[in-house]
């Protein structure tokens, strides 16, 4: 196949989020994603719920995918997939189907690592060219994640420095149910944070060694205030929800600030990169977007739609093995933890 025309299908399901979509080369032809809403009553993602609707949603999904993309199956050169890390029964359901279809379809099959990716959605091709160069450094922040990586090329990529505890994602979602307010919580903390004064209440910021992150603490403490000051004036949260958003938000990013100018400093790298769904909060990406300014960095941080789980990193991910020829064996497992480094192998046969 001409390497200029290469069409990869994409697939993502870590979590609790389908989502497909159509690579040509690095630019997406399509990028689509099922949400499932049924989380919301629970609070939180129910791993069997979640495995379920996969199944539902994948076969039209993929459909629709190919649909926008204008394209048909056949001339898809591979399929790109996320093993890993997430939901095992969801990336089973996301596996599986790959497998299928790349047998069916005799072509071959790409095994991608979902923090990777993310990391990655800096290369698909957008309306904002700027890419990070080599080497850069990454900061990956999800509800599952929040990590300092290295990356010295496309698939060498080392950890400097990640959560001891919670992941600064589920630091948000808890801190919103303290408030009372619904899943996920991480959005509505960002959107009434812009409208309260972020110095009215001060939170710990948690001392932790190195690079590493520790976000339990801050929960705590946020539990312990909102109990305090509820217990002698039962309507504090309603009246002052804007503030302590605000509060909470500004606390959290000084946190994850701090910890990216220490790495900054230690490597002497001052290109930076946002990666993984928190990197959606607005923030960090002002926080972000000062620091070129105030320190010098060169910073990069991805569109919106390319911040929160989709399978077109996934795509761009698969697209970069696909010219190296880092194929996968169709015996490789999904697999619920896979940690960032461990994906480069060269091709299997």
């Amino acid at each position: 196949m001409n390497p200029s025309d290469i069409f990869i299908l994409a697939i993502e399901s870590s979590c609790d989020d389908t989502a497909a979509a159509i690579l040509h080369n690095r630019k997406a032809l399509s990028n689509i994603v099922a949400t499932q809403q049924i989380h919301q009553a629970y609070g939180g993602v129910v791993p069997e719920l979640a495995s379920r609707a996969h199944q539902q949603n994948i076969v039209p999904l993929v459909h629709r995918a190919l649909d926008i993309a204008n394209i048909d199956k056949k001339q898809l050169s591979a399929i790109a997939f996320t093993r890993g890390p997430g939901l095992l029964g969801s990336l089973l359901v996301g596996t599986s189907f790959a497998k299928s279809l790349s047998m069916g379809l005799e072509i071959p099959l790409i095994e991608v690592n979902h923090m990777e990716a993310h990391i990655l959605s800096h290369f698909l091709e957008t309306e904002d060219a700027s890419v990070p160069a080599f080497p850069f450094l990454a900061m990956t922040i999800s509800g599952g994640h929040t990590q300092i990586v290295l990356v010295r090329g496309y698939f060498e990529m080392e950890v400097l420095g990640e959560t001891l505890d919670d992941a600064v994602g589920e630091a948000f979602d808890k801190s919103a149910k303290l408030l009372g307010l619904p899943y996920p919580g991480g959005p509505l903390i960002d959107a009434y944070a812009q409208l309260g004064d972020p110095d009215k209440f001060t939170f710990p910021i948690p001392k932790v060694g190195g690079l590493d992150f520790s976000f339990s603490g801050l929960k705590t403490s946020i539990l312990y205030f909102l109990q305090r000051e509820t217990a002698a004036d039962p309507g504090f949260i309603e009246r002052e929800r804007n503030a302590i958003c605000a509060s909470i938000q500004k606390t959290i990013v000084e946190i994850l600030m701090r910890k990216l100018k220490k790495a900054v400093r230690e490597t002497g790298i001052n290109r930076v990169a946002l990666a993984g769904g928190v990197a959606a909060n607005s923030g960090i990406r002002k926080a972000l977007k000062q620091a070129e300014s105030e320190w010098g960095w060169t910073t990069h941080i991805p569109p919106l739609e390319y911040c929160t789980d989709n399978a077109a990193m996934i795509g761009i991910a698969g697209y970069l093995k696909y010219l190296d020829g880092r194929f996968t064996d169709l015996g490789t497992p999904a697999t619920a933890r896979y940690t960032i480094g461990s994906s480069g192998g060269k091709e299997i046969v």
